[in-house]
């Protein structure tokens, strides 16, 4: 993805400050895109080695959970990264980056904590990604004088948690009709 980041706009003295923003959310981006085909990979793998359970799976062994649970895990893992990747679209210059990026740092933590015993370098990669966009955001906002809101921030990963939860749990009611996913997840 190109970031169009505009420094016309900014007094002299901050735009060599501006100019570091640019390749550093490159790279960030760049990091995430790393991350999204590692676990699309991993998705479909597991997408594949689970197609056998739809037609028998039995609620007493405990591997069959797991494989959902794995399965299901990677899916909101993958979902709410892509959601992130969309949501970097919005980048337009400096000035948006304040209030577009700091709702998807507290995301990319609870994501590498999930991943953190399944996919360790991933895990990672997203505590290196989520220091990355801090500090961007940071930056960013001393550039533009602009200021958190750091409840809103945090409204807005809940509910975004909370839409890629839902999304997550059609999606695989769908792929396994014959499943009972409450029961499942509160096993």
């Amino acid at each position: 993805m190109l970031v169009n980041c505009s420094i016309d706009s900014l007094e002299h003295e901050n735009i060599s400050y501006s100019v570091t923003l640019v390749p550093r959310l490159q790279y960030s981006l760049n990091l995430l895109d790393g991350i999204i085909d590692i676990l699309e990979i991993k998705r479909n793998n597991l997408k594949k080695s689970n197609n056998n359970l739809k037609n028998d799976f039995d609620e007493n062994d405990e591997s069959h959970h797991n494989a959902i649970k794995l399965e299901k895990t990677m899916l909101f893992s993958l979902d709410i990264l892509l959601q992130i990747k969309k949501i970097t679209y919005n980048i337009s210059g400096v000035t948006s980056i304040p209030k577009v990026l700091p709702s998807t740092i507290p995301l990319i933590r609870t994501i590498s904590a999930q991943l953190f015993d399944i996919l360790p370098n991933c895990s990672q990669k997203l505590s290196e990604l989520s220091v990355h966009l801090g500090s961007i955001v940071l930056d960013s906002a001393a550039l533009t004088t602009a200021r958190f809101d750091f409840i809103e921030s945090n409204r807005e990963s809940a509910t975004l948690l909370d839409k890629v939860k839902l999304m997550v749990d059609s999606k695989l009611s769908k792929q396994y009709p014959n499943l009972d996913f409450f029961k499942l997840c509160n096993t």
